[in-house]
């Protein structure tokens, strides 16, 4: 019996292994199995502009680019004589922006590759620029090479004439500002001929700021276009500087990160002549210069005057005022100025930068908009509204204006105006 289970057991395994053996030669009915048909890529589509062979566009053109199922992998833009020039992609990949402004009357061939990682299509097209225009709009920006600025230092593009309203998204979207490390911004106009940029909050210290007006050929409305493309790089003191000026105690007190690190007598601007209330920022330093004011409404003289530093175009500084000594801490005397001792405004000229803020307090009278460098004066919310151009999501939320702390513990720029200050 027992051989007879031995044998009963081996000639069913023998049964099961006819069938495997079978398998491993060809595909017996029963076990083939239909593979489900691929689907088909997606189709792949690639469009560029300017169209082939346009003519007479502005030197400021850039490659728009529109694709699907596929990412742009090279793009390659040639002058006449085969040059290739270099770009950048926008962020939102609309458009490949030449680093520096195309040549008038010049002819440009460009060669885009789009590719899925498995297939690549690649699409061409050429066009001329238009000769140099007779109308030009003045542009400057208030940024220098290798300077180092305060920490409320905002970037700042001037024009020459007013920019229309209708032209003014398309002229704010031509201004770049990188900053390391990454503080988003907003620009915001001014006026039809100021456009300023800032963050939510003030500079890291330490930030470097990059910055391309790229202007240059832009058309700005009224058959004007941008004179120049302008650039600057430049850094943010490593120490956040803030000045806090009350009426109530006539002082300025002086916060160094956070810290109150010194206080000093000040006398504002009297009853006819005050001084404005708000947040500025220092915008220019001199050792020693003229305020002149002959020719203008009121007091008329011609004076020399030390260590001041300009707050607002109207004329208001900081600086020296050895006449006014003893009235500093105690009344207002000046004609909008803030006078501070000698040893005082020496102390403050050596210890400030161009773009640390200034906020004065109680005098009753409101900061001019646009009367200075006057981006910090307003709200973050109010501060977004004044952009051409739609404002990320994520930058909309309001944000508590920024206020000093109460803790005790290349490029070719316009020229800042002379000073036409009364005597404060």
């Amino acid at each position: 019996m027992g051989a007879l289970r031995r044998f009963g057991l081996a000639a069913a395994t023998a049964v099961v292994l006819v069938p495997l053996t079978s398998c491993d030669t060809g595909d017996p009915a029963g076990f083939k199995q239909n593979a489900a048909p691929q689907p088909a890529p997606p189709a792949q589509t690639l469009e560029l502009t300017p169209a082939a062979e346009q003519k007479d566009l502005p030197v400021s053109t850039e490659i728009g680019i529109t694709v699907a199922n596929a990412s742009v992998r090279s793009v390659a833009l040639a002058d006449a004589k085969g040059r290739l020039l270099s770009g950048q992609m926008r962020p939102d990949n609309s458009a490949w922006i030449p680093d520096k402004p195309l040549d008038y009357k010049g002819r440009y061939s460009v060669t885009v590759t789009a590719t899925d990682g498995r297939r690549a299509i690649t699409k061409s097209t050429s066009f001329t620029t238009m000769a140099e225009p007779q109308r030009q709009v003045g542009t400057g920006m208030y940024l220098f090479d290798d300077h180092t600025y305060g920490v409320a230092m905002p970037v700042v593009v001037e024009f020459s004439e007013q920019i229309p309203e209708k032209s003014r998204a398309q002229v704010e979207s031509r201004l770049f500002v990188t900053t390391t490390p990454a503080q988003p911004g907003v620009w915001h106009w001014m006026s039809g001929r100021q456009v300023t940029y800032r963050a939510p909050e003030y500079w890291k210290p330490g930030t470097v700021l990059s910055v391309r007006a790229a202007l240059k050929g832009l058309p700005m409305g009224e058959g004007r276009y941008g004179d120049d493309d302008r650039k600057a790089t430049a850094k943010i003191a490593g120490e956040k500087l803030e000045l806090v000026v009350k009426n109530s105690n006539k002082h300025i007190d002086v916060f160094r990160n956070g810290k109150k690190v010194r206080s000093m007598p000040v006398s504002l601007g009297k009853a006819s002549t005050p001084s404005s209330s708000g947040t500025m920022v220092i915008m220019d330093k001199q050792e020693s210069t003229i305020f002149d004011t002959t020719g203008e409404p009121g007091d008329q003289y011609r004076v020399q005057i030390q260590y001041a530093q300009r707050l607002t175009w109207g004329g208001e500084f900081i600086h020296s005022a050895p006449w006014s000594v003893g009235d500093q801490g105690n009344r207002n005397v000046s004609h909008g100025c803030l006078n501070v001792s000698p040893s005082n405004a020496v102390w403050l000229f050596q210890n400030t930068h161009v773009g640390d803020p200034v906020t004065v307090k109680g005098t009753g009278v409101k900061l001019e908009r646009g009367n200075g460098f006057t981006a910090w004066d307003l709200s973050w919310k109010e501060f977004v509204k004044g952009s051409a151009l739609p404002v990320p999501q994520e930058l909309l939320e309001p944000v508590p204006a920024v206020a000093p702390s109460p803790s005790v513990s290349a490029t070719p720029s316009v020229a800042v105006p002379s000073p036409t200050d009364s005597i404060n």
